[in-house]
């Protein structure tokens, strides 16, 4: 996301004009908890995808693909559906 944000501050391009500091850009700066950065944006996620390489027949691809957007969700959904479930330990 490097697209410039509509509503920030135009930087000066006179290195000798400092910009103008704003209550709305203040709060934009960055917040500590006494030493502690409080981060911000999007929330780790409790179990995140890993990559892993996998080598499959073009054709299972080219069947994914053709399916549209979201393929790759798809396909991992079909995978975690036909995984072999976990055996019961007698005890």
């Amino acid at each position: 996301m490097s697209a410039k944000r509509k509503d920030s501050n135009a930087i000066s391009h006179d290195p000798e004009t400092p910009p103008e500091i704003t209550d709305a850009w203040i709060a934009e700066a960055d917040l500590y908890h006494g030493e502690k950065l409080v981060s911000r944006g999007r929330p780790k996620l409790a179990s995140p995808r890993q990559l892993l390489s996998l080598r499959l027949p073009p054709k299972v691809i080219e069947r994914s693909r053709a399916t549209g957007p979201g393929w790759q969700t798809r396909m991992a959904d079909a995978l975690e559906k036909s995984a072999p479930k976990p055996r019961r330990v007698a005890g």
